[in-house]
């Protein structure tokens, strides 16, 4: 063999081997300058207007989404149960997701609800124009019964992250699914569902792009603005990924609710630990942000940036303690 094709064999080894290792594992972030000022404070001091869901005169409701081990009532009622023990408290928000067909008044819901706790219902409606051609109408009336009838005040987020692109197939434009909101809360009216919060919920990331914005319903439609926001694909103070959508929401008169938050098991127990205490920092300089869930779960089949389960991590589960046991977040 000669030298010149040996030297070309060796190159390609050289890159395929390089190859192989890339991206297995993200580059370590720099952790957040917990010296300065929290980034992306946009401050409205009120008064809020919030619907039937009150928002505390100070401090913030804390809460959750837990994945279960089954979808079922034993199954929810474990999940966030396990969480509140290693939290040493009870918590003041569930967040749970419901498919369109799915209707609110479960045992586990009635359970949360006599406990104290208020329920986020994160509702995923359907195809805006079926929805404003009737073709759901039975079904959304069914729905608005089922919230009547548990009385309980109620967040509910219709369509949540409604500007992510791919939903676009069904949410169709902003001005589809403004109409469809009106439509439905139109019939939550006529069948007398006064104990709901109507939550407007789309991602940090549609007001980066600036497209989240063209899909608010309205002043009079809403109660309660909402942000999705991660650290996941990329690792930056939650203040930096939410100030977009931060500096919108203060000109109007609207609570604010962080419907889902997370740091992402990629940026390592150090980082995490790190990036929670900047975001409780950040949460208590925004006297808006009025109620905050974390995303507590590692989806199927998600990699190390899209998995945000916290308990099992050290260093981060011991911040989120600290955060949930800020007098902040357990406001009277």
């Amino acid at each position: 063999m000669s030298m010149r094709k040996a030297l070309v064999i060796l190159a390609a080894l050289t890159m395929l081997l390089s190859g192989c290792t890339k991206d297995e594992k993200p580059p370590q972030p720099p952790a957040p300058d917990l010296t300065s000022a929290p980034s992306g404070v946009a401050v409205n001091q009120g008064p809020f207007r919030s619907g039937p869901v009150a928002a505390p005169a100070r401090g913030a409701l804390f809460g959750a989404w837990i994945k279960p081990d089954a979808l079922t009532h034993v199954g929810r009622l474990a999940a966030v149960d396990s969480l509140q023990a290693d939290l040493g408290r009870p918590l003041k928000i569930v967040n749970t997701y419901r498919r369109f067909e799915q209707m609110v008044g479960t045992p586990s819901d009635k359970e949360f609800l006599a406990r104290g706790a208020t329920l986020m219902v994160s509702w995923a409606t359907g195809d805006n124009r079926s929805i404003l051609d009737g073709e759901h109408d039975d079904l959304i009336r069914k729905q608005a019964r089922a919230v009547r009838k548990i009385k309980e005040p109620v967040l509910l987020r219709m369509r949540w992250e409604m500007d992510r692109p791919n939903l676009r197939a069904t949410m169709w434009s902003g001005e589809d699914y403004i109409a469809a909101w009106k439509y439905v809360r139109a019939i939550f009216a006529q069948e007398r569902a006064t104990n709901v919060s109507w939550v407007w919920c789309p991602t940090a990331e549609g007001f980066i792009r600036g497209d989240a914005p063209a899909f608010y319903p309205g002043d009079d439609q809403v109660d309660w603005t909402c942000v999705d926001v991660y650290a996941g694909e990329r690792f930056e103070p939650i203040g930096d990924l939410m100030a977009p959508f931060l500096t919108w929401a203060a000109a109007r008169p609207k609570p604010i609710v962080i419907g889902e938050f997370g740091v992402a098991k990629a940026w390592g127990s150090a980082g995490r630990a790190d990036w929670l205490k900047d975001a409780r920092r950040t949460f208590k300089a925004n006297p808006q942000i009025k109620a905050i869930a974390y995303f507590e779960s590692d989806p199927e089949g998600n990699g190390p940036t899209k998995q945000f389960q916290l308990t099992g991590d050290t260093a981060a589960f011991r911040e989120f303690h600290r955060m949930a046991k800020d007098p902040w977040f357990t406001p009277r």
